[in-house]
């Protein structure tokens, strides 16, 4: 029986590679350990409802101050991914069967928290035919129909492996936002993201748009992997072609000395540049700071979305 919590048996597959220094953080990076009664309420419901969450199991470094807020990514499909890419801490290997249960479980969670923004994530799951895109489906089928109020986004896989009709199943059930991170630049795939291709997670987000244009769109990068600040504007351009609405760009923090190296820690002022440029090439929406990550404030983030959209439609008007 493999024990999750040991680095060597949650990611075997890293087991053999030579360990990269993990350089100190600066001051910038820095965040206050979790605790607090929201911090303890929402881990005893994500435990009650037996869910997984992204938070935990990627060592988000936000979990702290999230959770003490109730705000908690679930993670779907089970805690092992059959992806290994060199920047994950999610455990890899042959996962565990689909729990029909869980969209049950889930919008019970997300209507005990009383959340008015629920991000949802999966593992990666090639193992299956559709790779997990029925099971997003119920997930948010099932959430609608607990809390019609609240706001669903999805962080979803790039189902490289599957018919490209699985899609439709998930844009069909209508998240209000559709996430797919790109994670990084193009040149770095091979090393950073191998299991995956960098113009297919482009050509997904583009489809969703094709489908659904009322669905929101939105990819991430991590910086400090060893990127060119020009590499960076060409992917923004590459988004927005796509029609991507909302961009995030965060800081690479390395899990474990397995793990791809840190290449640099990438300043404040670094990233407030970055912002202002995606916003100069026409995202409706840009979080770009060291600590930001893909679900960081998105609830927040969601309302200032909207409100960007019925700004740009008021101006076409």
């Amino acid at each position: 029986m493999r024990d999750l919590k040991i680095p060597e048996q949650r990611h075997p597959e890293k087991a053999h590679r030579p360990d990269n220094a993990q350089p100190k953080k600066p001051a910038w990076i820095r965040v206050k350990a979790p605790g607090g009664k929201g911090y303890a309420d929402t881990h005893k419901i994500m435990r009650e409802h037996g869910l997984v969450t992204v938070c935990e199991e990627a060592g988000c470094p936000n979990v702290g101050e999230c959770w003490n807020q109730g705000h908690a990514t679930m993670m779907i499909m089970g805690e092992i991914c059959t992806r290994g890419c060199t920047f994950c801490n999610i455990a890899t290997g042959r996962p565990d069967t689909l729990d029909a249960f869980e969209p049950g479980r889930v919008a019970h969670a997300v209507e005990k928290l009383g959340l008015n923004h629920v991000v949802i994530t999966s593992v990666d799951r090639d193992d299956l035919e559709d790779g997990g895109a029925e099971h997003f489906a119920q997930t948010i089928r099932a959430v609608r129909h607990r809390s019609p109020g609240t706001t669903i986004e999805i962080l979803t896989p790039d189902f490289l492996k599957c018919d490209p009709s699985v899609l439709e199943v998930v844009v069909e059930a209508r998240p209000d936002v559709f996430n797919h991170n790109l994670e990084t630049v193009p040149g770095l795939y091979t090393e950073v993201r191998p299991g995956a291709r960098y113009f297919h997670s482009l050509r997904l987000l583009q489809r969703v748009k094709e489908l659904d244009p009322s669905i929101f769109t939105k990819s991430g990068l991590m910086v400090g992997l060893g990127e060119q600040a020009a590499e960076v504007r060409q992917v923004m351009d590459d988004m927005r072609a796509a029609d991507v609405d909302f961009l995030t760009i965060g800081q690479y923090l390395q899990p474990t000395p397995k793990h791809h190296g840190v290449d640099r820690f990438v300043t404040p002022e670094e990233f407030a540049a970055y912002e202002k440029a995606a916003f100069g090439k026409g995202f409706l929406m840009v979080s770009a700071t060291p600590l930001t990550r893909s679900s960081y404030h998105a609830g927040d983030d969601f309302a200032r979305l909207r409100a960007a959209r019925e700004a740009k439609l008021a101006q076409q008007g």
